[in-house]
Parts: structure tokens; sequence; C-alpha cells
């Protein structure tokens, strides 16, 4: 099975590798059959299709191993960038390696790492999040407990969400750098930096900036950050019975921590008692 990533936007990513592959197989295992097929149309590919999507990646994986046992070649696609990166495709993957047949990565198009090469972050480092919790407050657990890393913090964020995840980013990380790619290699592609206590204002002010799919990079924590040292003290006071919002406030006094953040993790701490 080879697991072969698709253009973003724009056709001429495809590698001529990608491009062989897809012509060459027998079955082509596609997210969404209806919107892959005018790119295999597009390279007069003519493998048979099946869905192999979220709702249904243990089923799908089935149908390959079949396939792939009866001696014919599969190659698994998303709709767009590379299967298993917050899109389907690991158990597929991990289904198809257990039951010992050979699954070959291309390498090819991916959100995250053209997001990133574009950037200019001067952190050595980055960790991929990907798409954050939907709900408010599990969000901001989320983002509270990242809050500390040294490295570039690089996600993914539907439109309808932007607004309110880049608020919470706010809040919980203080006015780091902020990088909002959108579109990447479409025709409204847009990269843009600033301070993440302006961001949300910079969104609102044009609709279209709040438009299409986006990455959304943000700059690691300062040297000076915390290393630990809040979330230990903060501990210690929630242990003597102190409440969230003041072990909170007196934590960051101490170690110089984001109180946002460790107000944050304070809530996280206490819906796991």
């Amino acid at each position: 099975m080879y697991v072969v990533p698709t253009p973003l936007g724009n056709l001429a990513d495809l590698t001529r590798r990608a491009e062989q592959v897809l012509c060459e197989v027998s079955w082509i295992a596609a997210e969404d059959t209806r919107h892959s097929a005018p790119l295999l149309k597009h390279l007069g590919a003519s493998a048979r299709l099946l869905p192999a999507h979220q709702h249904n990646e243990n089923e799908a994986a089935e149908r390959i191993l079949a396939k792939l046992q009866a001696g014919e070649s599969v190659a698994l696609i998303s709709d767009a960038g590379t299967p298993g990166i917050s899109d389907p495709g690991a158990r597929v993957v991990a289904a198809v390696r257990a039951a010992g047949a050979r699954v070959v990565p291309l390498p090819g198009p991916c959100a995250a790492t053209t997001a990133l090469s574009a950037a200019g972050l001067p952190d050595a480092h980055f960790l991929f999040y990907g798409f954050l919790p939907s709900k408010s407050g599990q969000r901001r657990q989320a983002l509270a407990e990242l809050s500390a890393q040294p490295c570039t913090l690089v996600f993914y964020e539907a439109p309808h969400r932007v607004l309110e995840t880049v608020s919470d980013m706010a809040e919980v990380f203080g006015d780091r750098t902020l990088v909002i790619a959108r579109e990447l290699t479409k025709l409204f592609e847009s990269i843009h930096a600033l301070p993440l206590s302006e961001a949300l204002a910079w969104l609102k002010a044009d609709a279209n900036r709040q438009r299409g799919e986006f990455v959304l990079l943000v700059s690691g924590a300062p040297a000076d950050a915390d290393d630990g040292e809040g979330e230990r003290v903060l501990k210690l006071l929630l242990d003597d019975g102190l409440p969230v919002k003041q072990a909170a406030k007196l934590a960051a006094a101490i170690t110089g921590a984001a109180k946002n953040a460790l107000y944050e993790r304070a809530l996280a701490l206490k819906n796991q008692d």
C-alpha cells in the first residue's frame, strides 16, 4: 500500500512519483471519492475508488487488506496533504502493517511544513498539534498544557473557529508572535505575522481574513518562561487549599510564569481530582 500526499491546492505540487503511483495502482482509497475524482481524472488515473474516511477506517482497512492479499496494489490518499497527519489514514496504515503487508510512504505536500518554511520564526524546534478541541474550556486547557514549550507550536484551524481560537491563544500565551497562514498554495494564499495581542482585531478588520483553511503558528515560550517551576508551586498552593484563582495569581507572582496559563492549568488539575 502506498501512502500518497496530494496537493493542498495547486495541482502542480503533485510529485512525479505520486502521479506515477496513482496511475499504476489498481485501487485508490480516498477520504472523499467525490473530492478526489477531479484530480484523478486530470491525471488520467483509471484505478477503482473506495472510501477511507474517519467514520469507516476500520472497515476500509479490512477492504484494503483484502485487495493487498489478492495481489492488488492500493494507494491511500486524503482530500489534501499527507494522509494520517490530522487526516484519516493512521488506522489503515496500522492495520496494514500489523497484517504484515508493506506500506510505502511517499514524500509530498503537508500544510504544517509548508507554513513553517515561510513563517520565519527563530525557534530551533517545532511541535505539531493539529486541530485543537472545539469547546473553549477544553481548548484553553490544551493550550495551557503547551504554554511552557520553548518550540514553535503548529495548529490547524477551521474558519468558523479561528476567531475563538486566536482569542484563547492570546489569553493563555500572552503576547507572543502569531503567524497566520491561510489558503496555502491556493489563489488567495496569505501569510501574516503579528503579535498575538493584535491578531483578533486584525482578523476582524476584514471578513476575507477569516475565510479558508488555516495554519496557526505560535512562537515558543521565552527562554526565561516557566520551566515547570510554575506548575510545581501551583500544585503546592492548591494542595494547601487555596482557591484556583488565588493559587494561579500567587504562583505567577512567585515564579514569573504566565498567570492565565497557570489559571487554566489549575482548572485542569481540579477537574482531574
